[in-house]
């Protein structure tokens, strides 16, 4: 009887592990532009930049938004205002399928300009990822939101 026990608490705790495990790698279902939307909800029009636009990232542009071209993905989309005197930069990349994502991030990581618009430097700097989907925030006030809106996406 007792070993029946420990089996079961070892299966448990597998379980469990296993689970916990699985969510952090889950994919995000939806396209960019979806998950972006969700990223700026609860965020009253006022806090909002002025003039915000998404922009598709591709292999001519992406330098711009993530200080290199050396970098592989599937899609990216870039949240920008158009007014640049504004620092705010989200970028959502979905990264190809078994790409390294870890070391994708690195790369972001080490390559992003948070004072990329010269006369403003954004203060909050956000690089994470729920499975394939990597969020990039560059910003100030809203750089807290926007993370939490990510975290809760499923």
């Amino acid at each position: 009887m007792i070993k029946f026990k420990k089996i079961g608490l070892i299966s448990l705790i597998g379980m469990l592990f296993l689970t916990g495990c699985s969510n952090k790698s889950q994919n995000i279902e939806g396209s960019l532009e979806e998950i972006m939307t969700k990223l700026y909800e609860g965020i009253s029009e006022e806090e909002l930049p002025m003039a915000l636009t998404n922009i598709e990232i591709t292999n001519e542009n992406v330098e711009n938004y993530l200080g290199t071209n050396d970098i592989e993905f599937e899609s990216a989309l870039a949240s920008e205002s158009m007014v640049g005197s504004i620092a705010h930069s989200v970028i959502l990349i979905r990264a190809k399928e078994n790409q390294d994502i870890e070391a994708l991030k690195a790369k972001i990581e080490a390559n992003i300009n948070p004072n990329k618009w010269i006369c403003v430097t954004a203060e909050n700097v956000i690089v994470k990822n729920k499975g394939n989907l990597i969020l990039v925030v560059m910003s100030n006030e809203l750089a807290s939101p926007i993370e939490q809106n990510f975290d809760k996406l499923s």
